[in-house]
């Protein structure tokens, strides 16, 4: 019985190794190389900031993406948007990969200028790495999805917050986050707000206010793609719901993909069919310049 199962399998799996041999070099999907632990931020920073540098070996599409991972602004690493770059770069995508700098050593804005810098890093080595420096994205979870999208409706408007670090060059063309906390006066409280910002809400609200992306909404802002789970109740949907109306209302084109059935978590690590959508996305974004 095994030499008949083998009989009908192995040329199935000659087959397999044969096509795979001859996939055409110069599409999707590449080989992936990585660049790790690259230092960006500027000497004098307070923090030595590093990047994974993900990319494809042959070919890409010459576009680019700065990801930001979450963590509530005080922990985790770049680590754990390792996957997510890796697959993006498999897709033809250069993929600066960033740490930032923690709460509640830094408060908010010193994240969001990590994101910028680092913004700036990526647009002026973009020749090194083949990307067209105009044709540059954001993609962020949870924290990580807050700092991308505080870069993408700030970045073209005169805000304080653009100073000293930001700019209109610096705003991403397309925009992806998923687990955005878009509006902090949605949230009761928490010790993670209070040490981001430095005080409750009834405290500083104006804080709470300019930190909230979407105070900042704006006709003119970058396209942006929102996943988010059904059921999560750490950041709940209605953040990103609010927020869609709230880009849509300035006619700013935005995609809500719901992940049905997962809470905050599980929306991050099955996000597998978000991903896929979101490539789509990217690449209608950041296709051909």
């Amino acid at each position: 019985m095994l030499r008949i199962i083998m009989a009908f399998v192995t040329p199935l799996l000659l087959s397999a190794c044969a096509t795979s041999d001859t996939t055409n070099p110069d599409e999707p999907p590449f080989r992936v190389g990585v660049a790790e632990s690259v230092r960006w931020s500027p000497e004098g920073w307070p923090e030595a900031l590093e990047a994974d540098i993900h990319y494809p070996e042959q070919g890409g599409n010459g576009a680019g993406v700065l990801m930001v991972h979450g963590g509530g602004w005080e922990y985790r690493s770049r680590a754990d948007m390792s996957d997510t770059a890796h697959e993006l770069a498999r897709q033809g995508f250069v993929v600066m990969n960033i740490d930032h700098r923690f709460a509640p050593e830094h408060q908010f804005p010193a994240q969001l200028h990590d994101v910028q810098l680092a913004m700036r890093w990526l647009r002026d080595n973009a020749g090194e790495y083949g990307v067209d420096r105009e044709r540059i994205g954001a993609w962020g979870f949870s924290s990580g999805a807050h700092l991308v999208s505080m870069l993408g409706v700030i970045s073209g408007q005169d805000s304080p917050l653009n100073e000293p670090w930001g700019g209109a060059e610096l705003e991403p063309k397309a925009v992806v986050a998923g687990g955005l906390p878009a509006d902090f006066h949605l949230f009761e409280g928490g010790r993670r707000l209070r040490q981001l910002l430095g005080g409750d809400q009834n405290e500083i609200p104006d804080a709470y206010r300019e930190a909230s992306p979407i105070t900042h909404v704006h006709d003119g802002a970058p396209p942006f793609f929102l996943f988010h789970g059904t059921w999560d109740t750490l950041v709940p949907i209605e953040h990103a719901e609010d927020f869609a109306q709230a880009l849509r209302d300035k006619d700013v084109e935005v995609q809500l993909y719901r992940q049905w059935l997962r809470g905050h978590v599980l929306s991050f690590l099955f996000n597998g069919a978000a991903t896929d959508e979101a490539v789509v996305f990217l690449n209608s974004k950041l296709g051909d310049g």
